[in-house]
């Protein structure tokens, strides 16, 4: 980590990296919503496919890039941070994602199913919250195995990665599939850092290296191996791997700074971002302002992503600043014997 540029003690390049994944995921979201409601499929469909081999590794392993400053604190202090604060932001906007899709489902399927609905979420994760659902999953099962050789983890965490795990249960699922990149950035977090800092020596290297990379994986995704057991798990390491080294190269030009911001509230961006971007794709749709679904679907995106942050910029400062910043009085630890801030990214 030592040369890294930073800002108000966060390393640059991290920040970059979550921008390049929240953006890509509000993209993701952004583009299918369009597509389902229209029935057609636009170009911007090809950059969705494209990240899915990468998009959500690299994000897991960014979360856990940090977790070896904290794991071996006290269980009361390690829970206050990374299990009851993601569970306050999953309860409070899971709440506020069913007060909008509420009226919906009881027109179709009556009272009783909203209320079933409601309270299979506090066991399964609802809607595009599962990445915060799965974060405290996945620190408490770290912090249980750090005694557990290393290799014995990562093999086991792959071997769930590979099989065809598909219960329909999406916590059980995406754990299956999500956990060995979290637990990779874990342990290999100086490799990463490591990674980023020759990136950013030979950067002319790394972008032809990178460019080869997005030719390649590109050809796998349009032949469909890129689904394919084992070559998944490569293509999500090697993936990340590139969103790190793309991160670094930006990071030495100022050129991408609101990108740096989006990735300093990533967190912000994905909890709120469902609000903005499923307006503004209802008043595309039904104004007809705008027929091709690329455009439709960048548009939607940008929207999710700004009106994120603008709802974000309305509240800090406000009663209503709890929407992204958890109140003292759901803190396990007091704020005097807290050693630090609690950040509200995904990772520190």
């Amino acid at each position: 980590m030592d040369g890294a540029k930073t800002h108000d003690g966060r390393i640059d390049w991290v920040d970059y990296a979550k921008g390049i994944c929240i953006i890509l995921v509000v993209m993701m979201h952004s583009t299918l919503g369009v597509e389902a409601a229209t029935g057609q499929t636009g170009w911007l469909h090809a950059v969705v496919e494209f990240a899915l081999p990468f998009r959500v590794p690299a994000f897991f392993l960014i979360s856990g890039l940090f977790l070896a400053r904290t794991i071996d604190r006290d269980w009361r202090v390690y829970l206050d941070r990374k299990v009851l604060h993601f569970v306050y932001f999953y309860l409070l906007w899971m709440t506020i994602q069913f007060v909008f899709k509420a009226p919906g489902i009881a027109a179709t399927s009556g009272v009783s199913e909203v209320a079933r609905l409601y309270l299979m979420s506090l066991i399964d994760p609802f809607g595009t919250l599962w990445f915060i659902y799965l974060l405290p999953i996945f620190f408490v099962v770290t912090k249980l195995a750090r005694h557990v050789p290393v290799a014995v983890v990562w093999l086991i965490a792959a071997a769930l990665e590979i099989a065809p795990i598909a219960t329909g249960w999406t916590a059980i699922d995406e754990f299956a599939a999500r956990f060995v990149y979290f637990y990779t950035g874990y342990i290999a977090a100086r490799y990463v850092f490591a990674l980023a800092a020759r990136a950013q020596m030979r950067p002319a290297l790394t972008f032809a290296v990178l460019v080869l990379w997005g030719l390649a994986t590109a050809a796998l995704v349009h032949i469909g191996y890129a689904t394919l057991p084992f070559a998944s798990l490569a293509l999500g390491l090697i993936g990340a791997a590139a969103v790190v080294a793309a991160a670094a190269l930006m990071a030495m030009h100022d050129a991408f700074q609101p990108l740096r911001y989006c990735g300093r509230n990533s967190i912000v961006i994905y909890l709120a971002f469902f609000l903005p971007m499923a307006a503004t794709r209802t008043v595309l749709l039904k104004t007809g302002a705008l027929t091709d679904i690329g455009s439709m679907s960048a548009i939607v995106t940008a929207a999710g992503v700004i009106g994120a942050l603008t709802i974000y910029w309305l509240v800090r400062g406000t009663p209503a600043r709890f929407l992204f910043e958890r109140p003292a009085r759901f803190w396990l630890v007091p704020e005097s014997t807290r050693k630090a801030k609690i950040s509200m990214q995904p990772a520190e």
